[in-house]
């Protein structure tokens, strides 16, 4: 599915966000803070804006979804161009205790920034569904390159059409 017939394509949200390896903190506070610096944003995006949503969000309810996985998002849409919307794939250097349900530390961001409800809910869907199958979920423990990460993304949407 491409974004022009109004679906995220996962693929190139992923591109657009990247994948990025060995960042810092020991909460999700500090992690966070560490991921928003490391991401290229969209012109016009404010980093401290678009950590204070983050955070907020983060502070009503745990996003880590179990099995050593966090899917950190704002609350509200901050980019309203879909075109800009990404996906950022973000490895820890140490998992560290996200508060999950199943008390796994996590040491996978998968920071999500969408540009409407609708579109976060069907970005959701997706990554958590990858989130779901073991062999992703394999790449994510054993800190997979960009381009396993990329060939596993395509293979599973490909399924998806």
């Amino acid at each position: 599915m491409t974004e022009s017939s109004g679906n995220p394509n996962l693929i190139e949200l992923v591109k657009r966000g990247g994948v990025f390896y060995n960042l810092s903190g020991n909460t999700p506070s500090e992690v966070l803070a560490d991921a928003v610096s490391a991401i290229p944003l969209p012109e016009g995006i404010d980093r401290a804006k678009l950590l204070t949503a983050v955070l907020e969000r983060e502070a009503l309810m745990p996003t880590a979804i179990g099995d050593g996985i966090a899917l950190p998002h704002p609350r509200s849409p901050l980019i309203l161009d879909p075109a800009r919307q990404f996906v950022a794939v973000c490895f820890l250097r140490q998992p560290i205790d996200w508060r999950a349900l199943d008390g796994k530390p996590v040491g996978t961001a998968i920071l999500i920034f969408s540009a409407s409800p609708r579109l976060h809910l069907q970005t959701l869907s997706r990554v958590n569904f990858l989130c779901r199958q073991s062999a992703f979920r394999k790449l994510l423990q054993g800190r997979a390159s960009r381009e396993e990460l990329v060939a596993a993304i395509e293979a599973a949407e490909r399924t998806w059409s």
